[in-house]
């Protein structure tokens, strides 16, 4: 078994163990297989990527292009007809960074998990769902056919719901978890759909086969511009953007560390995977590609002010994921397709970080989420007190110092060379007002006076997460580049990299951030009393309301579609409806109750109703002879 396959092997082998035993094994047991599964696939997944590192580049006349990667093929796990599918494993550049993000990030998540999930009831139960996720993205990524990336797709899916609902008992735990599920289906659809229209126009779903037979399809054509929607539709619904994005804040109703591995670091950026990996397509339909950037800016525009408006931490950091989603979208939307995967890298890193250092926070004030009833805990935790200004420093794009000021500055850049406009201000913007609700989260949590009696937590299980993360979400984090040349097209701010606006559109950027951090710092830490006291005039109440309620889109869709499918289903439960539909079963249970009258056992009885029957027959039989006859004498 190659190191490749072992990558999901290890995790789907921990999920059986778990899922089979799990009433039986300990709490020792069960973070052993947990942890040590994913232990083992980093490791497997380390080992892929030296070999990877290994490879000679492809030289081409403008040097060299990147690494050529491999197939392995496990099995052909069905045929019909020509179409055999097979159970094989890719893996380029593109792949790599994912499996690296995964596998590499997903184990610190395990190890906090360990410490952080420590003395709940169904501990194995919960490891069992986060090692079959684990599998289920990892196989995501590596299939080298649609077919098979559907398969992990969906998988994430149902593991998404699993995690959700893990605190089942509380009615609106299992009520966001069924959200979830019923939102990303709905994208789901429409790529199942997207996905047949590409088999019947290429006749292929190999993932190698499209990107090279791309250009088959007729340019800017319906067909090419709904195949491309329809993948979109996919993309958005698992990356929780316009319009498909009211999920992923309920989605905070799981365990933090399912926010950080699912709604953070992995299942989230599924759809950018997908659209990147899928670049061709999207290129033959400009339109849907324009809106690609489209959907992303106006996204992390809406996602920044909810997030203003959230009082419960991990709803801030749901809505900021919702934003820098945004961004990766803009990226692919302006053609940057390494800029949109390089900013997918490091949010990996620093959003992970702050979701456990959440986590960490959460129990530090005894399972109080509301920021407003926190305060004064830098002194009381100092680990996650730094976790938090590394962690917000890269989501606001601190300069020079955080990972996230590199990658955001390429996605600006990028759209401004792209000649994007109005990407490039709507990033601007998004940057600015990320700033100021960074200052407000850490400035409620850890300053001012403390609200809640909190305690110091111990543990390496949670120390060490916490530090590495913290590490790779400092400026140092911006060394690790993927190697996606080659693999993806050049961007047009990659051919005018050494153009002098560049610098001006840097300083602008760090303008921003800095400028949205001294506005935060302001409202929040110098006059904090000003500012909430402007909450309760009309024109604050009003934004406070529209940012805190998301806009009203959860109201609008139960308005379209939850309220009248409820008026259906009370419509048909009534007495006379009820009655008409209750027709059909009756009659084929009147059938039932004829046949089984007559299937007695008695022989007597069979030969009678034989008898009974042919005679009937053959009356019916000499009457139509008769008709017969009386016609033709007629």
């Amino acid at each position: 078994m190659s190191a490749l396959a072992l990558t999901f092997i290890f995790p789907l082998i921990g999920f059986l163990l778990l899922a089979f035993g799990r009433d039986h094994w300990s709490e020792m047991m069960a973070r052993l297989i947990g942890v040590g599964s994913m232990a083992l696939s980093a490791l497997s997944a380390l080992m892929v990527g030296m070999q990877f590192a290994a490879q000679p580049a492809i030289q081409t006349a403008v040097g060299p292009m990147g690494h050529q990667g491999w197939t392995e093929h496990l099995w052909t796990w069905m045929r019909i007809g020509d179409f055999a599918p097979g159970f094989n494993l890719h893996l380029d550049g593109l792949s790599m960074t994912l499996l690296g993000v995964i596998t590499g990030v997903g184990f610190l998540i395990h190890l906090f998990a360990s410490w952080y999930m420590h003395g709940e009831a169904q501990y194995a139960r919960f490891f069992s769902y986060m090692n079959l996720f684990v599998a289920s993205m990892i196989l995501l990524v590596l299939a080298d056919n649609l077919l098979l990336m559907y398969l992990g797709w969906e998988g994430v899916g149902i593991c998404s719901y699993l995690l959700i609902g893990f605190y089942y008992q509380e009615r609106a735990n299992g009520r966001a978890a069924l959200k979830a599920f019923t939102v990303t289906r709905v994208g789901d659809v429409f790529l199942a759909i997207g996905l047949f229209l590409l088999f019947r126009e290429l006749g292929t779903l190999n993932m190698a086969e499209i990107i090279q037979r791309a250009r088959e399809l007729d340019f800017n054509s319906t067909t090419t511009q709904l195949i491309a929607l329809m993948l979109l539709g996919g993309a958005v619904g698992k990356s929780a953007q316009l319009p498909l994005q009211t999920w992923l804040a309920d989605a905070m109703a799981g365990p933090t560390p399912v926010s950080a591995l699912i709604h953070a670091a992995t299942m989230v950026t599924a759809g950018v995977y997908l659209i990147a990996r899928l670049h061709p397509v999207f290129l033959q339909a400009p339109p849907v590609h324009e809106l690609v950037g489209y959907i992303g800016a106006v996204t992390l525009v809406i996602a920044g002010i909810c997030a203003l408006a959230q009082t419960d931490i991990k709803r801030v950091l749901a809505y900021s994921t919702m934003s820098q989603l945004g961004y990766m979208f803009v990226a692919l939307g302006a053609g940057a397709w390494s800029a949109a995967i390089f900013h997918l890298m490091t949010h990996a890193f620093f959003k992970a970080l702050l979701f456990l250092a959440s986590g960490a926070v959460i129990l530090a004030c005894h399972h109080e989420q509301n920021i407003m009833r926190m305060g004064g805990l830098r002194k009381r935790i100092p680990l996650v007190f730094w976790s938090f200004v590394v962690g917000g420093g890269a989501l606001a794009a601190l300069p020079f110092l955080t990972v996230g000021f590199y990658s955001k500055d390429a996605i600006l850049w990028e759209s401004w060379a792209a000649d994007k406009p109005f990407l490039f201000w709507a990033g601007l913007f998004g940057a600015f007002l990320t700033a100021i609700y960074t200052v407000r989260l850490i400035a409620y949590v850890f300053f001012g006076p403390e609200r809640t009696e909190a305690h110091g937590l111990r543990g390496i299980s949670y120390q060490l997460p916490l530090i590495v993360l913290l590490v790779l979400s400092t400026g140092l984090g911006a060394l690790i580049h993927p190697p996606v040349a080659g693999v993806l097209p050049m961007s047009a701010g990659e051919r005018l990299h050494e153009s002098p606006i560049r610098h001006t559109i840097e300083i602008g950027s760090m303008i921003v951030a800095l400028a949205g951090l001294a506005v935060g710092a302001l409202l929040f830490m110098r006059r904090r009393q000003q500012t909430e006291r402007m909450a309760y005039t009309p024109a604050g109440s009003a934004l406070w309301v529209m940012g805190n309620r998301a806009f009203g889109f959860d109201a609008l869709y139960d308005l379209i579609f939850v309220k009248p499918f409820n008026a259906i289903a009370r419509l048909l439960g009534r007495d006379p409806v009820d009655r008409t539909w209750n027709i059909v079963p009756g009659l084929a249970n009147l059938g039932h109750r004829a046949g089984t009258y007559f299937q007695g056992g008695g022989l007597r009885g069979y030969v009678a109703s034989t008898a009974f029957g042919i005679v009937i027959t053959l009356m019916i039989l000499a009457a139509w002879q008769l008709a017969i006859m009386a016609h033709v004498g007629g």
